[in-house]
């Protein structure tokens, strides 16, 4: 990312060298294009022309079938990973474009049901990424950690045995649970139990809400799941009490401008209420969501801060703290991330 001018002529800060946390990347969503390409000629995979372009498909998930052809081509790239040698691959590149754009600390979001018929099972699929995340941040230098997501259209069951799946592995990178796709579907207290099973095994509660549906939904993850991060949360910004909470409890709202964008949640990139929740005194870690389908990656999330939100620099390094606090990096990992901004501003 070049550096621009700001009003008077002065450079920029490199945003790309601004050290942050990507505590929101889902797994197949951060593959690269090339490489989707790639595997989909070797397993003999059509693609449709939205994900053959090269360019970032046109979505609007606001209304259902929106949604689901968002979920159809996810699902299409998601069929291309079935070897292990494809999720080696895929989390090694994921760590390189994240180094690329400054991160410091990844928290990457799989559900590993997902990739379990055509990797021998549930749990030989967990070791497999785990595996994978342990040899890239050993080759990248970047710290990774997985966060272990439940499907909110699959029965609350399943996310029991996930959440139990998710503590075995505590010790050997897993730190936090969650649940995703379409919070508009069922209630988050249907699966308050799979909730209670991982905050009993230590780890963090991090569900999906206030993205497709209000206020209410953000509301939902703390009352009914306990949520120490909520996935997007910028619904949050239509209910002031909401912030108020949110805010008081340091509770870390993984915000995706782009993919906020690209869904159709808000019509433009200035409509995304970063300045709202950043002045209400809510944490934020901006997130790519999912490059694969968005188009952008972390550090372009936070050029939307800069020019579409006007955020100064010494703001920039602020989110970006705040991004290392709402991780489960350890405490000395932490400070010298927070060490590591603060000379970023200095420069």
């Amino acid at each position: 990312m070049e550096s621009v001018r700001a009003r008077g002529g002065a450079a920029l800060r490199d945003l790309r060298l601004l050290p942050k946390a990507h505590l929101h990347l889902h797994f197949t969503g951060s593959m690269r294009s090339a490489t989707l390409l790639e595997l989909a000629d070797k397993y003999g995979v059509h693609l449709p022309e939205a994900l053959r372009s090269g360019e970032p498909p046109q979505l609007r998930a606001t209304d259902e079938r929106g949604w689901f052809r968002f979920q159809r081509l996810y699902d299409i790239a998601r069929s291309c990973l079935r070897e292990p040698e494809d999720i080696r691959r895929l989390v090694h590149e994921a760590a390189e474009e994240d180094v690329r754009d400054g991160s410091r600390w990844l928290e990457i979001q799989v559900d590993p049901t997902s990739y379990a018929p055509r990797l021998g099972g549930l749990i030989p699929a967990l070791e497999i990424i785990l595996d994978a995340v342990h040899s890239a941040s050993r080759d990248t230098g970047l710290g990774i950690r997985v966060v272990v997501a439940a499907n909110r259209m699959k029965h609350p069951l399943d996310a029991r045995t996930l959440a139990r799946l998710a503590v075995r592995y505590a010790d050997r990178g897993v730190v936090g649970f969650g649940l995703s796709n379409d919070e508009r579907r069922g209630f988050a207290r249907d699966f308050d139990r799979a909730f209670a099973i991982a905050r009993e095994g230590g780890l963090l509660a991090a569900p999906h809400g206030g993205e497709l549906s209000g206020p209410a939904s953000v509301r939902d993850c703390l009352d009914d799941l306990h949520a120490g991060r909520v996935g997007h949360g910028v619904r949050a910004a239509e209910d002031p009490v909401l912030l108020s909470r949110l805010a008081s409890r340091g509770v870390t709202c993984e915000v995706c401008p782009a993919s906020n964008v690209a869904l159709g949640v808000y019509e433009k990139p200035e409509d995304v209420p970063l300045r709202t929740l950043f002045d209400a005194g809510v944490p934020m870690a901006l997130g790519a969501d999912d490059p694969l389908l968005f188009g952008s990656r972390l550090a372009a999330q936070y050029e939307i801060a800069r020019t579409a939100h006007g955020f100064t620099d010494a703001e920039l390094a602020e989110l970006a703290r705040q991004s290392v606090r709402g991780s489960r990096a350890p405490q000395d990992e932490q400070q010298r991330l927070l060490t590591e901004i603060d000379a970023w501003l200095a420069a």
